[in-house]
């Protein structure tokens, strides 16, 4: 699992203002680059993203506000760097639902992370064929959408184990020069019958 002091878990009732502040979707965009990228300047978020470098720098700071970016280690001191405080946003999915405004950034979140999946698959293919990764990457690469009949019990059961394992099999890789970022994006979404 994630060191507690790399997760936020937010709460809905102690946490309503940071909680709106990341409803907005280019926020939840920004803390994802800086979690997957790393530390970046406001204008070079503004590249990666295509919006203005005036709204990034916006956002960068009312990220700050609520504890979920910092300024990071300046390299030459002209511009000022963001980096990500956590490296995962968690939360209650049962707490969340105790008022509107928690229940919207849940719908908010998780479409984003939808579109992060869209750009990561679009990021994929263009890097296989440009010859950026190697054949060892081409079959265990995939999207799968298994549709299984689970209780809720076994859905839990389910998500702690996927953290588990990802986490291990992450641990054991993290010095491997041969490990590339690997983008999971998983969901257990019930649908009634």
């Amino acid at each position: 699992m994630v060191s507690e002091d790399r997760k936020r878990v937010l709460d809905p009732e102690r946490d309503a203002a940071a909680l709106k502040a990341l409803t907005h979707p280019l926020r939840i965009r920004l803390l994802g680059l800086l979690r997957q990228d790393g530390p970046a300047t406001a204008s070079e978020l503004a590249v990666r993203t295509g919006e203005s470098s005036a709204s990034t720098s916006y956002h960068l700071r009312v990220l700050a506000k609520y504890a979920f970016v910092a300024e990071a280690q300046q390299r030459d001191g002209r511009e000022r760097r963001w980096q990500a405080v956590h490296s995962v946003t968690a939360w209650s999915n049962a707490a969340m639902e105790g008022s509107p405004g928690s229940r919207a950034f849940v719908n908010v979140s998780r479409r984003v992370q939808i579109e992060h999946l869209e750009r990561s698959l679009g990021r994929h293919e263009a890097d296989v064929a440009a010859g950026r990764l190697g054949q060892e990457w081409v079959e265990p690469s995939g999207i799968t959408d298994l549709v299984l009949r689970l209780t809720p019990e076994s859905l839990t059961e389910l998500w702690e184990v996927f953290d588990r394992t990802a986490e291990e099999l992450a641990a054991r890789d993290e010095g491997d020069p041969r490990a590339e970022q690997v983008v999971l994006v998983a969901a257990g979404l019930p649908l009634a019958s």
